[in-house]
């Protein structure tokens, strides 16, 4: 059963391929994947919201950008380490500074991953 739920863009080349590979590292089965864009998905706030910023919901709790990316870390064995160092306030905000960038040049990522898919 999933402990963490992890919503994502799965019209987004860059966002399948980075779920693909978490999807392979979760061999417990510990987090369940949402894909956003598709239309039946239930969704716990509003869908653009889900879809401009990475979500997940830890033991209750509604977490975005590099919270989120944290939580799912500490789920898979091999990345727990980066999502325990993530809990000191200090890496979790240089962290939310460099997604906010990836923010800033995602569109232009996405154009190029689908032009070489």
């Amino acid at each position: 059963m999933a402990t963490l739920t992890v919503w994502f863009d799965g019209q987004c080349p860059l966002c399948r391929r980075e779920i693909a590979l978490m999807q392979r590292l979760d061999k417990r089965g510990s987090i369940d994947f949402v894909d956003v864009a598709a239309e039946a998905t239930d969704c716990p706030i509003d869908r653009d919201a889900l879809l401009a910023r990475f979500h997940a919901q830890e033991d209750g709790v509604m977490l975005s950008g590099a919270a989120a990316f944290a939580a799912m870390w500490r789920a898979i064995p091999l990345l727990r380490p980066l999502g325990l160092l993530a809990r000191n306030r200090f890496a979790l905000a240089a962290l939310e500074r460099l997604y906010r960038q990836f923010l800033k040049i995602r569109p232009k990522l996405q154009r190029l991953a689908r032009r070489a898919a």
